[in-house]
């Protein structure tokens, strides 16, 4: 295992500044005792008044999914689990690694008797696939999709309010057949290759939170560098007459820096501009987290506060030119890497808000500025940090899972119910500055032939869906493979490649306007009117290669497999370990491959980003910069010091 070296001063002032900022930002820690993920799950939209209820609930798993017919909604149930862990994992206390058909939750909780005038909210992080929501026997919600957060009003239940009891009954299905977002749950029984342990049910926090009568349902924030200014939209459950809306920021921890109200009761989502005043603009970028506290209050026609609510903001812009994407105006070359979100004992859960930050500040060390999150939407908290950081991420969501339900040329069939699930992504997490692109579909191998099909459909939707729910990021309708909308903002390739001289042969065509595209060879029972293209023409769009790499590396595996070869008995099960290409066979060798490779992207003028496979080992997965348990079995600074290289994109021009 390599040592830890001294960590670079610049980082180290950075990190030290991540955790000032988080001091002066964050909510503060549930007044539950003893329970896990005890922060607050939201921490740029938080009140003052809620309650975390992650812990311990009765569980019971349904293999059968007959467990309403069998009166699971008004009995007890036979286990207990520790929430926000998925049952599949070690930290639940259950651990059972076989498909769940469906399983069921039940806790009864108190609403504080101090919410006197507050309505309890549900707040339900995530829960995968299918949940229904029962609170004293009413069903009071339905959610389709594992990936993303949604919230019951219990006030609607007869006698739920301040000081009384309410139980919950929570079910949730995830049948393993069935066309869904899954992201890499694995649809076999064992994990192999690059799809790993399912989840099911909850996996993140759950939470109740007092919301007052008149409610700011929530904020959405679109920062103007060129005006150094706010531009906030406050949707509200209802007018008021004399209400108005005040927003006021300051620096974190500090005194004011602006100022701005607006009437409440003309619009149902009343519009506000904040101007930083030009002594106090500080620009948020990549290594350069500087932020806003943000205070909101909703004010009745006496001045009294009806709601307030904390967030913060950053300065930061986005903007495309021709083959240019800049950053705050400046072409900032994207070191990013892939992050997978997983940990051995919990899977898709963070196991405690530190591991953000580790995973992070690991990247970082090793020369990276930002990473794609993918196949999964991250919990809020993993954009907190990375505001913090100044860390830059594509935002993602976890389509895997609709590969093979129709014939060749018709293979990818998403739902419709992928565009409502990716709508709420991007609503939910469209105010963190960390985010610089969004990504709605992965991989989509699908020949492109002159027929229109559901892929097709999808994915302009959910490109669309994407611009109107935010139209100041640049959006990539795929990662890889299947580009369908004609003038996306982004194209791009994945390879694999593993021989430094091929790749640049490969990745040569983009001087000339014909980049890398992704296509397979066709045999005679292809698809007709295909050409072995997944996408339509590049159109001189920013361009970047956003998987590369992979370099299969593990000592010990590496030594079991020379010793395997030399007695005769070579291969290898990809349930067990698994990487790109041919595994190396030492760690020098490693570093070779991942300079070869980098330098021919970081020297070609016309190439905005990359991104390296991957951050973590996962389970059988063994390409990763540290190793599942975030040891280091790289020399980080070997990587960084690659990295630190002049790009060609930013020197030109």
């Amino acid at each position: 295992m390599t040592t830890t070296p001294a960590l670079p001063e610049q980082l180290a002032d950075l990190f030290a500044r991540a955790d000032a900022l988080a001091s002066a930002l964050d909510a503060p820690l549930s007044e539950a005792a003893d329970v896990p993920r005890p922060e607050h799950p939201r921490p740029q939209f938080h009140r003052a008044a809620w309650l975390n209820l992650n812990g311990t609930w009765q569980f019971e798993i349904d293999r059968g999914d007959t467990g309403r017919e069998r009166g699971l909604i008004e009995r007890e149930l036979e286990r207990t689990i520790t929430v926000p862990f998925a049952p599949e994992t070690a930290a639940s206390g259950i651990g059972e690694r076989d498909f769940l058909e469906a399983v069921w939750y039940r806790r009864t909780i108190a609403v504080p008797a101090t919410w006197e005038g507050l309505r309890p909210v549900l707040h339900l992080g995530a829960v995968d696939h299918d949940a229904t929501i029962w609170a004293n026997g009413q069903e009071v919600a339905r959610h389709r999709g594992g990936f993303t957060s949604f919230s019951v009003d219990l006030s609607t239940v007869p006698g739920v309010g301040p000081g009384a009891e309410v139980t919950l009954v929570i079910r949730a299905r995830d049948p393993h057949d069935a066309a869904q977002a899954r992201g890499k749950q694995s649809t076999w029984f064992r994990p192999t290759h690059a799809n790993y342990h399912r989840t099911t049910g909850i996996w993140q926090t759950v939470w109740l939170e007092g919301v007052p009568a008149h409610e700011i349902r929530t904020v959405r924030i679109t920062p103007s560098l060129a005006s150094h200014s706010f531009a906030l939209d406050v949707p509200l459950n209802r007018a008021v007459p004399g209400t108005s809306i005040e927003v006021v920021a300051s620096e974190p921890g500090g005194g004011e820096v602006a100022r701005t109200s607006v009437r409440a009761d003309l619009d149902l989502a009343p519009h506000l501009e904040l101007t930083i005043p030009e002594d106090a603009v500080r620009v948020w970028g990549p290594g350069a987290p500087e932020l806003y506290a943000l205070t909101l209050t909703l004010r009745g026609a006496d001045g009294a506060v009806l709601d307030e609510v904390s967030s913060y903001a950053g300065l930061r812009s986005t903007t495309l030119s021709g083959h240019e994407y800049r950053i705050n105006g400046e072409k900032v070359f994207q070191r990013l890497v892939l992050d997978q979100g997983y940990w051995e004992e919990t899977f898709m859960t963070t196991p405690e808000d530190a591991a953000f930050t580790t995973d992070i500040r690991l990247a970082l060390e090793a020369g990276f500025n930002g990473a794609r999150l993918h196949q999964k939407v991250f919990e809020e908290r993993m954009h907190f940090w990375a505001d913090l950081h100044g860390y830059l991420t594509w935002g993602e969501f976890g389509d895997w899972g609709v590969s093979g339900r129709g014939p060749d040329g018709d293979n990818q069939q998403p739902t419709a119910s992928f565009i409502g699930q990716w709508v709420e992504a991007v609503s939910r997490d469209r105010n963190h500055p960390s985010i610089i692109g969004w990504c709605p579909l992965n991989e989509t191998h699908q020949l492109l032939h002159d027929r229109l099909t559901q892929l097709d459909d999808v994915t302009q939707a959910m490109y669309d869906a994407t611009k109107l729910a935010d139209p100041t990021r640049p959006v990539l309708d795929a990662s890889g493979y299947s580009h369908r909308v004609r003038g996306a903002d982004v194209y791009d390739s994945h390879s694999y490649e593993q021989d430094p001289e091929r790749f640049r042969v490969e990745q040569a065509g983009l001087a000339e306007g014909k980049p890398f595209a992704n296509r397979r060879d066709l045999g005679p029972d292809d698809y007709p009117y295909a050409d072995g293209g997944f996408s339509l023409p590049y159109a001189g769009q920013p361009y970047f290669v956003s998987e590369y790499g992979g370099i299969w590396w593990n000592e010990e595996e590496a030594r079991r497999a020379a010793e395997a070869d030399q007695a005769g008995r070579a291969g290898n099960d990809a349930a067990e370990s698994w990487g790109y290409g041919q595994r190396i066979a030492s760690e020098e060798e490693l570093y070779e491959r991942f300079e070869g490779l980098t330098r021919v992207l970081l020297e070609d003028p016309r190439m905005f980003a990359y991104c390296y496979t991957q951050m973590t080992d996962v389970f059988q997965e063994k390409n990763g910069i540290v190793d599942f348990e975030r040891g280091r079995k790289l020399d980080l600074a070997r990587l960084r010091a690659v990295q630190e290289k002049a790009a060609a994109y930013e020197q030109e021009g």
